[in-house]
């Protein structure tokens, strides 16, 4: 099997060593976006074995470890998106051209720093939970919230002319891609139960409210909404099962 599209994809997402693909083609990177899911699954599978090396450890202290290792793994790429995205959002003061312009200035204001603060507080708490009862679940919520980009891919323009997510808009492979997503919806509850099925529900509410944000302010999704859709996703899962 070819694996080259795999790498593709976890050199993108991950700060792994995933094997170097070399120069890679529009077509290629398009390629990678099935894989999405299966780098989100690679990095549940290291933060539960953290989770259970860290098991005798004080919980907020195995709860930092394992939040900072969860960070690490992606690189900040999705809580720099929350970040423009924030800052967009509340500056832009609806306007869509303001908006689009403020997403491109990498500096962060009010909005995102206290966004970020947040984000990372709530995964903190969340993970204190999660770690002292059920930590296998952190398999599917990296997944579940990978799971997320092929399906905004699938089903929201690209508000962009060009911009990081439009070589996988331009060669985005459909039909492997909906394989993914629906491998990904049907094998959580198979796997998990029925905490597979809240979490299948909850990731599809907050993507249909933030395709809809989208839609309604930029008439599209951009790389940053992409990796906010990201961050949110996995953030509201660990309270979902905190709670």
């Amino acid at each position: 099997m070819q694996l080259r599209p795999l790498w593709i994809a976890g050199r993108f997402l991950t700060r792994l060593p995933f094997p170097d693909p070399g120069v890679t083609t529009p077509h290629e990177v398009g390629q990678s976006v099935p894989w999405y899911p299966v780098t989100g699954w690679v990095m549940g599978c290291l933060m539960v074995l953290a989770a259970w090396l860290l098991r005798d450890s004080d919980p907020a202290v195995a709860a930092s470890l394992v939040l900072i290792l969860w960070v690490w793994l992606s690189g900040g790429i999705h809580l720099d998106g929350l970040a423009d995205t924030l800052d967009a959002w509340v500056g832009g003061l609806g306007s869509r051209e303001r908006t689009l312009e403020i997403m491109k200035d990498p500096r962060s204001g009010p909005a995102a720093v206290t966004a970020i603060g947040l984000v990372l507080i709530a995964k903190w708490s969340s993970l204190q939970a999660l770690i002292t009862t059920e930590p296998w679940l952190l398999f599917a919520i990296p997944l579940l919230a990978r799971m997320q980009l092929p399906l905004l891919l699938l089903t929201t323009p690209y508000a962009r002319q060009r911009g990081m997510a439009a070589d996988q808009c331009h060669h985005l492979p459909r039909s492997a891609a909906w394989i993914a997503v629906f491998a990904t919806l049907i094998g959580c509850p198979l796997i998990f139960g029925w905490i597979g099925v809240i979490l299948v529900s909850v990731s599809l509410l907050v993507f249909g409210l933030a395709r809809r944000a989208m839609l309604q302010r930029l008439a599209g999704f951009t790389g940053d909404t992409a990796g906010a859709l990201v961050e949110l996703t996995e953030t509201l899962l660990l309270l979902t099962i905190a709670l």
